[in-house]
Order: structure tokens, then C-alpha cells, then sequence
């Protein structure tokens, strides 16, 4: 039985992505671990088929958390039993590359980001040159990988000649449960981090005839919740926080209509498939979202979301209030979900992720 470890900095209670390909692989045979971090706020881990592993830091941010988590992943890593290691995005690539050669074990990349083109990367300088630094490293020293789109899979066969095959973070295909309320909201879901266009979102909501309820956490909640205050928008718009999967399904399945905004700052958004976007479409409902690469080519061919060209509150409200008041557009882009949810889903996508470790 091959043994695979893979690490992220999270707390593992919420990443949808990384419960579906760990559960896969061990439902294949694979004898799986993933492992993160725990926080005082961390939830109780749920059961799963793979084993579950939270390493502890006295930091819980910034560079003096990722120097102590980078340098207790190493030791655990160096002394776990394994076949092959799999750094989940660049800030776990370094001790990941350290242990596998230590070890001589097969390593493996996984970016679920283009992480050096996030916005709070770029927009920092030092920031920006130290994980730039990282990718040139060590992207090449990972000759075998995978990432969500093919936007990143080609931008890294271009600059390092690395082949990376593309696992889309789908869901998987569910019973479709009713609505199970009459309020009509639009919805945000995910992370609530700069460079999501979110504090324009909220400006845009002054004109928009519907209440916004935002789900999620992260480092642009401050900013958020002072635009709310700022437009006097406290009564129109909500937010609830992290959510547990099944409450944040609750919120998405009764959803009216959902919105998907990125800054164009930076590849990582431009190239971006985000995992809402299929999250929305396996909910039913019409999306309003970006005219970028990814989303554009999906929609060619499902036309499923109203693409929209930038982020100006404006063009946000334009795109809102069309959706709401054109009711053979909603209904066109509605039907055509069925399509949609029977194409993208983890139940066909799953078959790559498992050619892919068959392979090596």
C-alpha cells in the first residue's frame, strides 16, 4: 500500500478541496495523511477514511508562524513513514522538498493557488520577492503535479517547463435537496480576503434591490465590515462567519442568485477558477462573475453565469440588477445547470486525480 502525507497551513476543518482528494485516494487503497495546523479556535476534526494530523504554534501569523510551522512540518515529515510527500501550495513547499530528499521519497506538487500572484503577495514587495524566490526553486525541483486550472498549468509549462496535470476542484454530485425558505438574497461564499472585490461589492449593493449575505472569514474582514458601516448598509448585508460545510450548503441552496468577484491584480485572480463558482452551479443558482479565462470557457459551453468585465461598484450593480430584472436570462442560465452539474462534478474529475498517483 503506498503511503501519501499532504500538508497545508490550515486547521483541515473547512477545505472542501482537500477532503475530497484525500477521501478518494483512500477509498482507492492509498494509505493517506493530511496534515495542518491547529488553532485555539479550531473545531474538533470530523471522522474521516484518512488519518488527520494538526501540528500546534505557539505564532499564529505572519513570518515568525511560517518560519515554526515550516520547521515542525520538516521534523514530523522527516519521521513519518511515507512513499511520497504532496506540498499543498508554496508555503509548505520548502520542508516538504527537504524531507523528500532526506528521505528519498517520490514529492509532489499541488497548486491549488498560482501563490505568488495572490494579492497579498504582490501588493507586498519583500513579501512578493521572498515566495517568488520559493517558485523558481522549487517548482522545477517538483517535476510531477497537479493544479485547478489550465490557465496555471500552462503559465508553469511556460516559465518552468513542468507538466502539470489540471484537477478541478469540483463537488461531488448530491441528492438535490428543496428550498427550504422564501427570503431572496444574493450570495458571497468563500474566502472574505483582499483582493475579492468585495468592499466594491458592498458599495454596489446600494443600488441593488436585494439583501447580500457574505459567508466566510479572512484578512479583508476588517475592511469589509467598515465599508458595511461606512454605506449604512448594516440591514441589507450579512455576514456569518466560517461555517461548517453542511450550514454554508444550507445557505448556498437557498440562495436566489450568487456572485463570484476577483481584482484583476495579480495572475492568481486573473487565472482563477474558484471553487464557489462550481459550489454555485451545483446549487442551481445563476452567478454573477468575472469575464476571465477560466470562467469564460465554461460558460461558452454551459452558459451558466453573467460575466462581468471589471469590479467598479458600478459594473457590479449593472450585472446584480440584470439578473434580478430579466427574468429570461435568470430562467435561460438556470436550466442550463443540469448540464453543468452533470459535467463538473468530482465523481468524473476524481479519475484524473487517481491516473495522476497511479502514474508515479
Amino acid at each position: 500500500m503506498k503511503k501519501i502525507v499532504f500538508t497545508v497551513t490550515n486547521d483541515l476543518s473547512y477545505d472542501q478541496r482537500m477532503k475530497r482528494i484525500c477521501g478518494t485516494l483512500a477509498d482507492a487503497g492509498y494509505e493517506v495523511t493530511l496534515t495542518g495546523r491547529k488553532r485555539k479556535t479550531s473545531l474538533p476534526l470530523s471522522p474521516a477514511s484518512y488519518q488527520q494530523t494538526r501540528l500546534q504554534c505557539f505564532f499564529t501569523k505572519g513570518i515568525l508562524f511560517y518560519a515554526e510551522f515550516n520547521t515542525r512540518l520538516f521534523f514530523y515529515l522527516l519521521f513519518k513513514k511515507c512513499d511520497c510527500i504532496c506540498a499543498i501550495d508554496l508555503d509548505t513547499i520548502l520542508p516538504c522538498y527537504g524531507a523528500s530528499k532526506l528521505k528519498g521519497v517520490q514529492r509532489v506538487y499541488d497548486a491549488h493557488e498560482y501563490f505568488s500572484q495572490m494579492e497579498e503577495v504582490i501588493s507586498r514587495p519583500l513579501v512578493y520577492k521572498f515566495w517568488h524566490w520559493v517558485e523558481q526553486k522549487m517548482i522545477p525541483r517538483f517535476p510531477k503535479g497537479y493544479t485547478v486550472c489550465g490557465s496555471i498549468a500552462d503559465e508553469f509549462k511556460h516559465l518552468y517547463h513542468v507538466h502539470y496535470a489540471v484537477v478541478r476542484n469540483v463537488p461531488v454530485v448530491q441528492e438535490e435537496e428543496p428550498v427550504t425558505t422564501t427570503e431572496k438574497y444574493i450570495l458571497y461564499q468563500g474566502a472574505v480576503n483582499k483582493g475579492r472585490g468585495l468592499v466594491n461589492l458592498i458599495q454596489a449593493m446600494k443600488s441593488v434591490p436585494c439583501p447580500l449575505v457574505i459567508c466566510g472569514d479572512g484578512n479583508a474582514m476588517d475592511e469589509v465590515k467598515e465599508a458595511i458601516i461606512l454605506h449604512g448598509l448594516e440591514n441589507k448585508i450579512k455576514l456569518t462567519g466560517m461555517l461548517p460545510p453542511e450550514k454554508l450548503k444550507e445557505y448556498t441552496r437557498n440562495a436566489y442568485m450568487a456572485v463570484n468577484t476577483f481584482q484583476r491584480q495579480g495572475l492568481n485572480q486573473y487565472f482563477s477558477l474558484a471553487n464557489k463558482f462550481f459550489d454555485y452551479i451545483h446549487a442551481g443558482i445563476p452567478q454573477v462573475t468575472m469575464n476571465y479565462p477560466e470562467y469564460r470557457r465554461i460558460n461558452e459551453e454551459y452558459d451558466i453565469a453573467l460575466l462581468i468585465e471589471d469590479i467598479n461598484p458600478e459594473t457590479i450593480a449593472q450585472g446584480l440588477n440584470k439578473m434580478l430584472n430579466d427574468n429570461v436570462l435568470f430562467n435561460r442560465l438556470q436550466a442550463n445547470m443540469a448540464k453543468a452539474r452533470k459535467a463538473l462534478n468530482w465523481n468524473n474529475e476524481q479519475s484524473v486525480l487517481l491516473n495522476f498517483y497511479a502514474g508515479i
